[in-house]
């Protein structure tokens, strides 16, 4: 089975100041070990940035910019968005399409945002997901604590499976590459 691992935001206006995520240090750890078992295996890993006119995420700014401590390789795929999608009008389909690439596990951030749609829309387009329980994260909502958001799409993504595709949601410890 092909895999690759996708590490979608992992940027530095959503990991320190006003918009930084739950428990950041320790995703961003837990994504930095399960990036370097899937390079050691050969794994394709794909870093996914999120841009906005006109705002911290804005092309080249600070906040753009991959978050420090996020380790990468000069061998990462790198694949820009401005959807919580990351497969919407990007280059991410035609770098791992699906006849080559049966599964892929997503991290990254935000929970609720383009961790759930990206998770989504990779099960619709037939590949196989492993969701990283414990390495996504983000924002408190006002209605729900970060944890509480977590939990609740861990639970509700896992029951996604359908007769095409599978959703598993796992620890990065379990994680097989």
């Amino acid at each position: 089975m092909t895999t690759a691992l996708l590490i979608i935001d992992v940027q530095r206006a959503l990991c320190s100041g006003q918009y930084q995520c739950h428990d950041i240090h320790r995703v961003i750890d837990t994504i930095n070990a399960l990036g370097a078992r899937a390079r050691k295996a050969g794994v394709p890993v794909v870093l996914i940035q999120h841009e906005e006119k006109d705002s911290p995420l804005a092309y080249g700014a600070e906040g753009w910019q991959l978050a420090e401590g996020l380790a990468t390789s000069a061998s990462d795929l790198r694949v820009r968005k401005t959807a919580p999608d990351s497969f919407y009008q990007t280059e991410l389909r035609k770098l791992l399409p699906s006849e080559d690439f049966e599964q892929l596990v997503i991290c990254g951030l935000q929970t609720d945002y383009c961790v759930n749609a990206t998770v989504r829309q990779a099960h619709q387009l037939g590949y196989d997901v492993v969701l990283v329980s414990d390495g996504h994260s983000t924002l408190d909502n006002g209605n729900m604590s970060a944890e509480d958001i977590i939990a609740e799409h861990n639970k509700d993504l896992a029951h996604l499976t359908g007769s095409v595709a599978r959703i598993d949601v796992k620890p990065a410890a379990e994680i097989r590459f």
